[in-house]
């Protein structure tokens, strides 16, 4: 059979919900046939661009979009030194067009290409965040009724009520950070909520990677007869080997994976069984193909997956997790944030929330798709990140 190749590889940013997201066009030689691909680095937005449109573009043209493995690992490769949260995304974006692609050219919706689906819906968690403990018990509780039976929850600002008022990950002002306060808050929190909700809602904290290991032990433990779903991100990657310590501390079901670049990383954690649930952002580690593989492994080792679903990321790659979500037999849960009303314009066919699950329109390739000229509204910006600069107290920076 003639093969479909790659004839040009667009790379657009757009910003309809405030981060910088980057969407990739993979055009081929059959006309009308497209694929679209995540490749958000948020806070690196136009280093992945200019990697895609200088570097990946001029090696991948001609080539046969169905080698959807050899492709990846020429663009793994081709740099020599390889890996990175600049790299992957970019080789994501590719990898999720071809992805893309290659389900279309099948007529089928991506999940029946990775296997067919194992459930009949994909259950999500979604986010309650807020500077006082009342706000976030009335999230929590809007959303029970409206059919969530699993929340995460947490302060919108890590030093407690009072401090900056945008969520976390966003803020611009105010970025202390008190770990003391913030494990005493925490605790108050998950307990009130427990109290509020009862036993049969799920209920996830993440630590965000902050914490000092014994500090994380210690919360781990006081948070233990409050059956949480899981603890996410107790750890940062530069501690990895304290995983094995708070694994013989404490029963908690753990998660952890969001800030991980390479498959190493959770391949380590998952294979020493030292994790619940792999929760690696599929564009950060390289795309679908990678994603792939780290589920498999995990069911090897009974570890489930909870891929990242914030707005850090665009819903090409949600949609990519969801049909992942529906493929793999150890599927846990989906982290989902929400997006507003523009970013639906800007990607139509965008997963819809309800009932506390995530649906897909059964198109043909991930569904999702982009509207270029809906995108033009919403530029990207270029300013500085300043979110990451958390300090302590006594003014000392401290790692997000």
């Amino acid at each position: 059979m003639h093969p479909i190749t790659i004839t040009n590889i667009s790379v657009f940013l757009t910003a309809p919900d405030g981060q910088n997201l980057v969407v990739v066009k993979v055009d081929t030689s059959q006309l009308g046939l497209f694929g679209l691909g995540c490749a958000t680095l948020a806070y690196r937005a136009f280093a992945v661009k200019h990697v895609i449109e200088n570097s990946l573009a001029p090696l991948l043209l001609g080539r046969d979009t169905a080698q959807t493995e050899e492709l990846w690992r020429l663009m793994h490769y081709n740099a020599y030194w390889r890996s990175g949260p600049v790299i992957n995304n970019a080789i994501s974006g590719v990898d999720m067009a071809l992805w893309d692609i290659k389900a279309k050219r099948a007529g089928m919706p991506l999940y029946d290409l990775l296997g067919g689906k194992c459930r009949t819906r994909v259950t999500a968690y979604l986010h309650c965040n807020d500077t006082s403990q009342e706000a976030i018990l009335e999230q929590a509780r809007q959303a029970v009724a409206n059919g969530c039976r699993c929340v995460r929850a947490g302060f919108s600002n890590f030093d407690g009520p009072g401090g900056n008022g945008g969520y976390l990950c966003l803020g611009q002002t105010g970025r202390t950070y008190d770990p003391q306060r913030y494990c005493k808050q925490i605790l108050s929190l998950m307990t009130a909520l427990r109290e509020m909700l009862g036993d049969d809602v799920g209920l996830i904290t993440d630590v965000h990677e902050r914490l000092d290991p014994p500090d994380v032990i210690r919360l781990a433990r006081n948070l233990e007869e409050l059956n949480l779903f899981f603890l996410e991100d107790p750890l940062p990657p530069e501690q990895m080997d304290w995983f094995e310590r708070l694994r013989q501390k404490t029963v908690m079901p753990l998660a952890m994976g969001e800030s991980f670049t390479h498959m190493e990383q959770a391949a380590q954690l998952i294979e020493k069984r030292r994790v619940d649930y792999i929760r690696c952002h599929l564009s950060s580690i390289g795309g679908l193909t990678p994603a792939r593989k780290l589920g498999v492994l995990g069911e090897c080792f009974g570890v489930k997956t909870a891929w990242h679903g914030s707005l850090d990321m665009s819903p090409i790659a949600l949609a990519s997790a969801v049909h992942l979500d529906y493929a793999l037999p150890n599927f846990g849960i989906q982290e989902y944030y929400g997006y507003g009303e523009q970013t639906a314009l800007v990607f139509p066919g965008t997963p819809a929330c309800r009932d506390g699950a995530l649906w897909l329109n059964e198109a043909p390739g991930h569904g999702v798709d982009f509207n270029e000229r809906e995108a033009q509204r919403y530029p990207p910006k270029e300013d500085v990140t300043y979110w990451t600069e958390m300090r302590t107290p006594d003014g000392a920076l401290h790692a997000p």
